[in-house]
């Protein structure tokens, strides 16, 4: 062991230094793809100039999949994962203080969380192989045998629920809380976790809910690192062996989740709250990551929003005005239909004025589009910047397991700086015509004076 911790200390010494200088300084980024006989899917970046291995594995079984009752359910069974192991044929159960002495002796790291559309497993490793199988054997043993103690569990939980009174204390949970549920209904979108839903979770809960989502054959893995296909193909099946081997198709369908409904009419809530800066929040459900719009919409968004400084929203509200230090607008396209969102912070006193224009620059930029020079300035910015979102392996692998959880192509990391370039004003006019609808937006407003 001794001369494991000795090969980890150094080999994460010498990446260290390099890990955010990326490797794949090519024309292309060559993506592979293959399905495993389990049934699971496989993404591969080759990326060999550092001895490192960067791995996220996907399920759907993210809060979505809550039942209504029990809000939290997806993340806790997720961030319970690193609270235990238990004892499986001649590997002896492991508590979590056990566990995170295994994982700094190997200079790995290992994760699990949960987001409204998938539950993650997340996987960092230098490739010596003296490191790199203990590391595989060890995240294998936590994606499928999480012991989930009921003593742990118990003192989570009171944290938690701790954690949740206090964040009714500041404005951004509260605004954000209301702001969900208007926007989203019904929708799993708008769930809220609370006291009481926490309280109906259970240690059985958290089993049922891992063993019904974490399923080797609907497994998606994405990997970057200095590892071949054949390599790779070898370790995916690793990570995956000590779940059961079940094919797809024997098991039943998961449930359908319903659409986001659009809203009907506008909606304009204020919310007491004693704060120094009163907050907004103006929106809509926006569109699925899959919609053709995308591009289109995502080039305007940074045009009317997303730019920062060169925004609209910022010069008229802003730069003219002096109604606030920083406002800005996004989309949040899912498996579901996210949500379009401006979102700003002004003096109580002069929010009515804030919002009106917030709303009339929102409302001019679909009825009339962009300028062309506001066009061919907001792709210099996103071509030009393109590089900064794969410039580690980190980096891009968050871009890889984006592509596969959402079936992109193969070349869409390739081609993204011509999809941007093609964008017209026409397209942008019209996709935000299609998308988005001012007159029905609901608004949220909290600590306005009166």
């Amino acid at each position: 062991m001794i001369a494991t911790k000795k090969i980890a200390a150094r080999a994460i010494a010498v990446c260290a230094a390099g890990l955010f200088v990326h490797t794949l300084a090519l024309a292309t980024i060559p993506v592979q793809h293959w399905t495993q006989t389990s049934g699971a899917q496989v993404y591969l970046v080759e990326s060999p100039a550092i001895p490192m291995l960067d791995v996220q594995i996907d399920f759907d079984a993210g809060s979505r999949r809550d039942p209504p009752e029990q809000v939290g359910l997806a993340s806790m069974t997720a961030d319970m994962v690193d609270k235990g192991v238990r004892a499986s044929g001649a590997a002896p159960a492991l508590d979590e203080n056990a566990l995170g002495e295994a994982w700094a002796d190997l200079g790995a790291q290992f994760g699990a969380g949960a987001t409204a559309d998938r539950m993650s497993f997340s996987l960092r490793s230098l490739t010596d192989p003296a490191l790199l199988d203990q590391a595989v054997a060890l995240a294998a043993r936590q994606i499928a045998e999480p012991s989930y103690p009921d003593a742990v569990w118990m003192r989570e939980r009171q944290r938690l629920q701790a954690a949740l009174k206090e964040s009714y204390t500041r404005p951004a949970s509260v605004i954000g809380r209301a702001y969900a549920k208007a926007v989203y209904g019904q929708h799993p979108y708008g769930y809220e976790m609370t006291d009481a839903t926490l309280a109906r979770i259970s240690v059985a809960d958290l089993q049922a809910a891992h063993v019904a989502g974490v399923v080797a054959c609907r497994a998606r893995i994405s990997m970057v690192g200095a590892v071949t296909r054949a390599q790779a193909d070898v370790l995916a099946a690793r990570l995956l062996s000590r779940l059961p081997q079940v094919p797809c198709a024997s098991l039943p369908p998961l449930p359908v989740v319903p659409e986001v409904a659009p809203l009907e009419k506008a909606q304009e809530i204020n919310i007491p709250f004693d704060s120094a800066q009163a907050h907004v929040l103006i929106g809509q459900p926006g569109f699925k990551r899959a919609d053709p719009d995308y591009f289109p919409l995502i080039v305007g968004n940074y045009i009317l929003g997303g730019g920062g400084f060169v925004s609209r929203l910022t010069n008229e509200v802003r730069e003219k005005r002096g109604l606030t230090y920083g406002v800005s607008s996004s989309f949040s396209p899912a498996l579901n239909a996210g949500s379009f969102t401006v979102g700003l912070q002004t003096r109580p006193d002069q929010t009515a004025q804030a919002v009106k224009i917030a709303r009339q620059v929102v409302s001019d930029f679909v009825a009339g589009g962009p300028t062309p020079a506001e066009l061919q300035a907001a792709k210099d910015n996103l071509i030009g910047g393109f590089a900064l979102r794969i410039d580690s392996n980190g980096k891009l692998l968050g871009n890889l397991a984006g592509m596969a959880w959402n079936d992109l192509p193969l070349d869409y990391l390739d081609t993204w700086t011509q999809q941007v370039q093609k964008v017209s004003v026409a397209d942008i006019k019209a996709a935000f015509g299609r998308k988005l609808q001012p007159e029905k937006m609901v608004t949220v407003i909290l600590g306005a004076a009166k």
